[in-house]
């Protein structure tokens, strides 16, 4: 059966035909840790239970005077693998996956750089 044609390497500016996204030299660039890697590990999943117990309406649905239940605890600040940042239960608040994907989206999406 015959394959699908190689395509160029997404990575800006390179010519190499690869049958994935990307080639060889430039995978690992574009690779993801996983959850588990960026600290979304077993502790993290009791300490966000407890506090979805605590906090359970979208923070951002409530100041819009409705009541939607929470399902995701959102890193106000996004912590970007400082771990003091990400225990910090001050830079945490309840959303609903709605409000989180577009916060995400929105807000989180590029680093900002400061000088």
């Amino acid at each position: 059966m015959p394959r699908k044609p190689l395509t160029p390497c997404k990575h800006p500016g390179c010519p190499e035909l690869t049958h994935l996204p990307f080639c060889e030299r430039h995978r690992h660039q574009h690779e993801r840790a996983t959850a588990k890697a960026r600290g979304y590990d077993n502790r993290w999943c009791i300490e966000r239970k407890r506090f979805l117990k605590e906090h359970p309406f979208c923070e951002r649905c409530k100041s819009d005077e409705r009541l939607v239940r929470a399902t995701v605890v959102d890193h106000i600040k996004p912590h970007r693998g400082d771990q003091k940042l990400f225990w910090d239960k001050n830079n945490w608040q309840a959303l609903c996956k709605k409000c989180h994907d577009h916060k995400t989206m929105t807000e989180d999406r590029y680093q900002e750089y400061t000088y």
